[in-house]
C-alpha cells in the first residue's frame, strides 16, 4: 500500500496523519508513506513519523518513507533516515519492501 500525503505535516496536521496511519496499520500490510508532495515538515511531523516507525517495528510491519528533497533533507538533518527507512524514490521504496 502507498499512502500519499500533500500539503504540510506539522502541528496542525499531525493528529490527522497519526489517526489515518494508525487505522491503516491494522491491515498488517507493508506500506510506503509518500511525502513527495509535502511542502513543509516540522518537529511535530517528524514526531508522528517516529511514532509510526516505532509502532511498525513493534508489530514487525515493513514500511518505508519517501520524500522530496526538502523532506529528505529535514529527515537526514536529524539523522532519522535509517530509522524511517527513507528512500529516494517511490520505486526504491517499493522494491525495498519486496525484499
Amino acid at each position: 500500500m502507498v499512502f500519499t500525503f500533500k500539503g504540510q505535516l506539522d502541528a496542525f496536521s499531525e493528529k490527522q496523519f497519526k489517526t489515518f496511519v494508525t487505522n491503516n496499520l491494522k491491515n498488517d500490510l507493508p506500506f510506503v508513506i509518500d511525502l513527495t508532495k509535502i511542502d513543509f515538515l516540522d518537529s511535530s511531523g517528524l514526531g508522528a513519523l517516529v511514532q509510526t516507525a516505532k509502532e511498525c517495528k513493534k508489530s514487525k510491519l515493513a514500511f518505508s518513507v519517501v520524500g522530496n528533497s526538502r523532506v529528505a533533507q529535514t529527515i537526514k538533518l536529524v539523522r532519522l533516515g535509517d530509522f524511517l527507512n527513507l528512500n529516494s524514490s517511490l520505486e526504491d521504496a517499493l522494491n525495498n519492501l519486496k525484499n
